[in-house]
């Protein structure tokens, strides 16, 4: 794999706008793709069959130019062309190409998913020791996102997290990262045995929601290890969080590089930051050395594909590859990589015009939704301290109509036909993407015109306003790191006898993944009452070996 060095600037139109004629296939895979048809000879009927298969399933586009052969991003073209051949298949997977596929899934899907559901043959490249199609893909992702480097993952954002924590933490050295963080944080540091420094993140009782990290509480926590002499691998950052709240990162970044530390953010709300002057900037903008994003959350790759760009030369690169190779399949899906492909390809044809819809649609309906009565919005002067937030990801409060989130959620879902992204204990949150459209803007806004007309009560106001409780992990205590936590001695116990207990599961309402209590730390009184609260409430729980909280699992030592 070759190193590209980059403009770390998206502004940059130079290498944002890639023309057609250098999308083309790599020469290294032309020499290895196989001829199956002999020069001169005639297509029998198998292959005109397969031709056919190849454009059945094509869903004609209005707004779209006939996409030729040439302009295909490189392995999306590798793979177009590997699939039409009349190839006499004795490789994997076993469907065959979609001859054997199950008849029940491709009246759900088609043939087509299956045609071209391909293995690491010669012409499509490998994953792990790229140098035709993927190489090539991953160089022009880089490109565009302004990486020195860039890996396609098909183990989400939580593989690329797995791999950026193990490629700068060695055992026994801390991580710095906010105590909201995603559970794949958590679950990094049980595989790389690093120990955790947790911050305590914003936080805003009204809206029961974690904000982003400061300054001052990262550079609190370097100089509180360095008393104590102990070795920072990495600092952690969450930006944007699921709720779209920023930090930060570039003083941050300044910060954590003074101090030769790598700056690593979970980015995977946030591929699409930068490429807009209405939207934030990204991570890599800002100086991060590490950032994962989930290309298929507001871009349009498949879900589970994602990236890991790489700034800088902090962080070794050659440690990553060995850490990717130790977590990703050696069985990747070629879909899920050829979607990575196509997302880059979409988003380079109008960097900094593709989302000017997505953003004007979002502002209107913050526009027909703020003045609703009994309804807050998240990011409104004066309703909620977060300095930043992306505009696509809107939060609505329903607590002034005596409603929590989820009892909101059932009736936009079940009287009006909308489905949302996250449902929290006093609010909702609505992704806006590329593929959002008015109709549904409308209707989501007169959902909640409805809903507010039918239960709103100054009585219930005046109830909810004054009911504003408290972060549920203000207090934790970490008694053993989560490494050891996870290979410890367990038993399980009544809910009732385990408060102060060391925790042995970890527990988080999901979405968003944020858990509440983490095996290695104390079990508290505001945990647990926190829990109970968002069950009732109507959340799942996450992670317990009891979905109801009956009992819980404790580390017996």
């Amino acid at each position: 794999m070759v190193s590209v060095s980059v403009s770390s600037s998206l502004r940059d139109s130079s290498f944002l706008l890639l023309p057609t004629s250098s999308i083309t296939t790599s020469p290294i895979v032309a020499s290895k793709e196989r001829s199956i048809i002999e020069p001169g000879k005639k297509k029998d009927k198998e292959t005109i069959e397969t031709a056919k298969l190849v454009t059945r399933d094509k869903i004609p586009n209005a707004n779209s130019e006939i996409v030729q052969p040439n302009s295909l991003p490189p392995l999306v073209s590798a793979l177009k062309t590997s699939a039409e051949q009349n190839a006499a298949s004795f490789h994997f997977p076993g469907h065959n190409r979609g001859r054997a596929a199950p008849s029940s899934l491709v009246q759900l899907i088609g043939l087509k998913p299956f045609l071209h559901d391909l293995p690491e043959l010669p012409e499509l490249d490998n994953l792990f020791s790229p140098e035709g199609p993927i190489l090539e893909a991953q160089k022009q992702a880089a490109n565009l996102f302004g990486s020195s480097e860039t890996w396609f993952l098909v183990g989400g954002t939580t593989c690329g997290i797995h791999a950026a924590v193990m490629a700068t933490c060695s055992p026994g050295e801390y991580l710095i990262l906010p105590r909201s963080s995603h559970i794949s944080a958590i679950s990094a540091m049980v595989l790389s045995g690093a120990i955790p420094k947790y911050i305590i993140p914003e936080y805003d009782c009204h809206w029961d929601i974690a904000g982003g990290v400061t300054l001052s509480e990262v550079e609190k926590a370097i100089k509180e290890l360095q008393m104590e002499g102990q070795k920072i691998g990495a600092v952690f950052i969450t930006s944007p969080t699921y709720h779209g709240i920023c930090s930060n990162v570039t003083d941050i970044s300044k910060l954590c590089h003074s101090y030769g530390i790598p700056v690593i953010v979970d980015e995977a709300h946030g591929a699409h930051l930068g490429f807009h002057h209405k939207l934030p900037c990204s991570a890599l903008q800002q100086g991060a050395d590490l950032a994962v994003q989930s290309t298929h959350k507001v871009l349009s790759s498949l879900t589970q594909s994602s990236m890991l760009h790489m700034s800088g030369n902090i962080v070794d690169r050659e440690r990553i590859c060995r850490c990717l190779q130790t977590l990703q399949s050696t069985s990747p899906s070629y879909l899920l990589l050829a979607s990575l492909d196509a997302a880059r390809a979409q988003l380079s044809e109008n960097p900094e015009t593709i989302f000017n819809n997505a953003i004007d649609l979002a502002f209107e309906t913050k526009n027909l939704i703020r003045n609703i009565p009994g309804i807050s919005v998240l990011g409104t002067p004066g309703i909620s301290s977060f300095p930043l937030i992306d505009p696509l990801r809107l939060t609505f409060g329903f607590w002034q109509l005596g409603l929590s989130g989820f009892e909101a959620d059932e009736m936009l879902y079940r009287d009006h036909g909308v489905i949302s992204e996250l449902v929290g204990t006093r609010s909702i949150s609505f992704a806006i993407n590329l593929g959002t459209s008015r109709d549904h803007i409308q209707r989501l806004a007169s959902g909640i015109k409805k809903i507010s007309a039918a239960s709103f009560s100054f009585q219930k106001i005046k109830e909810k306003v004054d009911h504003c409780g408290s972060s549920p992990f203000t207090d934790s205590t970490m008694s053993l790191n989560p490494r050891e936590s996870f290979f410890a001695s367990k038993r399980k116990v009544a809910i009732g006898e385990s408060l102060g207990r060391i925790c042995g599961e970890l527990i988080c309402p999901y979405p968003p993944g944020i858990p509440v209590m983490v095996p290695g730390e104390i079990i508290t009184k505001r945990a647990l009452d926190y829990l109970l609260q968002v069950r009732n409430k109507g959340a799942i729980i996450s992670g317990a070996s009891d979905p109801l909280l009956s009992s819980i699992v404790i580390c017996d030592i």
